[in-house]
């Protein structure tokens, strides 16, 4: 992890955001870690947030297979009364 100084701030701030967009970064004042820059996946991840799934039409779980039907019925539906 890469370290900058809170004067490194003024200084480069930008070269400080891109490398956070590549790993985190740690902040450091007076020598000692204050905070640290990380990239809202790798946060999300930390928290256990749920991440986005993708599944296919046959390997869905049953819920999601399910309402997907359910879904796909009622598009069905709505075309043939339209028509």
């Amino acid at each position: 992890m890469k370290q900058f100084s809170f004067p490194d701030m003024n200084r480069v701030s930008g070269e400080i955001l891109e490398t956070a967009l590549i790993e985190p970064v740690t902040l450091t004042k007076r020598g000692k870690e204050r905070l640290v820059i990380l990239t809202t996946d790798t946060y999300q991840r930390l928290l256990g947030l749920p991440q986005a799934q993708v599944f296919g039409l046959y390997d869905a779980p049953e819920d999601v297979h399910r309402e997907l039907m359910t879904g796909l019925d009622e598009i069905l539906v709505e075309s043939n009364t339209d028509g």
